[in-house]
């Protein structure tokens, strides 16, 4: 009878232990939106990993994709700026719901580096914005800073083809065929 006080005794205890380290663990805290586990959401890092998966893709040699890389690089940058991807979200105003909150402001976001200069469209797009944040914008001056984005824009769509033609000559079919399948040629 002994043996079995002391037994259970001791299946009481770690229980109790077990018990006690669940009810004091706390769960980890989750990272905020735009960071990735507790560090910032680095866009260059993120850039560069796609642009090595798309030369495992390309099947590229070191030697050939020293001149692909910048070529496809640019195709990449200018097609991010005809389609406006990412940009602000019309969904959550200028740069998504951390405005709002005080987190950054629109134009780091959509610059995604701070330090690097922002490109014609971006700040027309921005320009467009700040009109349309004014309560005292008129029509005028909305259309005049819309027909700027626009032509920025068709600026832009007008050197991506021809960003898309010079990275096209050095490819071979299969490497274009990657491409166009990947949306970055057409």
């Amino acid at each position: 009878m002994f043996g079995r006080k002391v037994v259970l005794g001791a299946v009481v205890c770690v229980v109790s232990v077990v018990l006690a380290g669940l009810l004091l663990a706390q769960a980890p805290e989750r990272p905020r939106r735009g960071e990735r586990g507790g560090r910032r959401f680095d866009r260059e890092q993120m850039r560069a990993r796609m642009v090595e998966r798309l030369k495992e893709q390309l099947g590229a040699k070191d030697d050939e994709w020293k001149v692909i890389e910048p070529r496809l690089v640019k195709v990449i940058d200018l097609s991010r700026q005809v389609d406006g991807r990412g940009r602000r979200s019309m969904f959550f105003g200028r740069g998504g719901r951390e405005d709002r909150r005080g987190g950054r402001g629109r134009t780091e976001r959509a610059a995604g580096d701070p330090d690097r200069e922002r490109t014609a469209v971006e700040k027309a797009a921005d320009e467009l914005q700040g009109l349309l944040d004014s309560e005292s914008a008129k029509a005028e001056e909305i259309k005049a800073k819309l027909t700027g984005l626009r032509e920025a824009r068709e600026k832009a769509k007008q050197e991506l083809a021809k960003a898309q033609k010079e990275l096209q000559q050095i490819l071979t079919v299969k490497q274009e065929a990657t491409l166009v399948l990947g949306g970055l040629l057409n």
